[in-house]
């Protein structure tokens, strides 16, 4: 097949890509990442006069080729196009091939550049182009009549991949080029293999995620039911958590996850009596003390789990009615002593709970409950939590 020049810019030439698979240089990839492969040749459909996908695993190459001489251009482009499958493009100035490469780093499969240029030699050329995060791995070959170690050490360090001395063999030029497109293609179907498992495995970890989080939400819930509201304090407590979480610098997966954890909170209450928990009036002192054991009876629940969030879950259940100043229980703990996950559900469990109707009260004005948590903190709250919460509380008080 001919190989004719075609004009590409104001300087520029572009060669005819021939229609022959790159077999010997190029093995086709695997069937799992032949879609990625064919994405970053230009697109898995094929473009007439192209030569893509003229075979279903076919891998096009593209080199540029800069040289302030056009007739240079021409030799280099005349040998480089008898690799199959490869295609050229020819700058003569450093700063159009540079906007090119920005333009599309993946582009190119390998360039040659000349040294001695006007304005840019070619080791400034390499510098600037290493610089765009998409190329840094792209093989480069420089072609120089110099043979100082000064010189060619100082392009290894720009980021140069070989050298080829002037005048050039077009021989030499095949052979080294196809060698260094093969594994500039190699590196690439490994880079798309990777992305590929990487997006298989975020998938699968979202799916495992969502279920174990309609799992426990539902879990919650069932419990939550037996009480008035039907589980609503559930979802109003977790969202609130995350909220105060959020507002207080935690780590964003953190943040989701006791999110999640919370609605677990109240989980031992399902050891508790409907006529305890259900009662209208005043509590004796032992049906009292039943509804404080819930916190233990939920962390033998949930405890031993191999599960983040349910680990944190035991957590919040055994913990989160314990107070900064140590009156709090099952434990009385204080301060610090207290996990942060307990700290922070028991505010937002405790203005919940008083915003809310029970057999035994009636709810709370926001305004109340809002200023009863202020007044209670550094006593039964932590007062960062207070004040994480306070933070939030502005935008539910323009919601309700």
């Amino acid at each position: 097949m001919a190989n004719s020049l075609r004009p590409d810019g104001q300087r520029g030439f572009n060669y005819g890509r021939l229609d022959r698979a790159l077999a010997a240089a190029c093995p086709p990839p695997p069937a799992a990442c032949s879609a990625e492969v064919a994405d970053r040749a230009g697109g898995s459909e094929p473009e007439a006069g192209t030569g893509r996908g003229t075979e279903p695993n076919a891998v096009l190459n593209e080199v540029l080729i800069l040289d302030d001489a056009e007739l240079n251009n021409a030799l280099m482009g005349q040998a480089i196009s008898t690799i199959p499958n490869c295609g050229v493009c020819a700058f003569t100035e450093p700063e159009r091939a540079l906007e090119t490469i920005r333009d599309d780093p993946g582009r190119f499969g390998c360039v040659v550049t000349d040294y001695e240029m006007p304005g840019m030699n070619g080791i400034d050329f390499v510098r600037k182009a290493r610089a765009f995060d998409d190329f840094q791995h792209v093989p480069v070959v420089m072609v120089t009549s110099f043979d100082q170690r000064r010189i060619r050490r100082e392009a290894l360090e720009a980021g140069v991949t070989d050298f080829m001395a002037k005048p050039f063999d077009a021989l030499e030029i095949r052979a080294r080029l196809t060698n260094l497109l093969a594994l500039n293609n190699a590196r690439r179907i490994e880079q798309d293999r990777s992305a590929w498992l990487a997006r298989e495995v975020a998938a699968a970890t979202a799916t495992i995620e969502a279920r174990e989080r309609e799992i426990v939400i539902r879990l919650a819930r069932a419990a939550e039911y037996r009480d008035t509201d039907t589980g609503d304090h559930v979802a109003r407590v977790s969202s609130l958590v995350r909220a105060i979480a959020e507002s207080l610098g935690c780590d964003p997966g953190w943040c989701r996850m006791i999110e999640l954890a919370s609605t677990m909170h109240d989980i031992g209450k399902v050891s508790v009596p409907d006529a305890v928990l259900l009662k209208p009036g005043p509590l004796s002192p032992d049906e009292y003390e039943l509804i404080r054991r819930h916190c233990q009876h939920g962390y033998s629940i949930l405890e031993g789990s191999s599960s983040d969030v349910v680990q944190l879950a035991a957590e919040i259940a055994i913990s989160h009615h314990e107070h900064w100043d140590g009156r709090g229980y099952p434990h009385g703990l204080r301060g610090d002593e207290i996990p942060l996950s307990g700290r922070i559900v028991a505010v937002a469990d405790v203005f919940d709970a008083l915003t809310s109707d029970r057999p035994y009260k009636r709810g709370w004005s926001k305004s109340e409950a809002v200023d009863y948590i202020k007044a209670k903190a550094g006593t039964q709250f932590d007062p960062l939590c207070v004040a994480a919460f306070l933070v939030r509380e502005p935008n539910q008080q323009q919601r309700a």
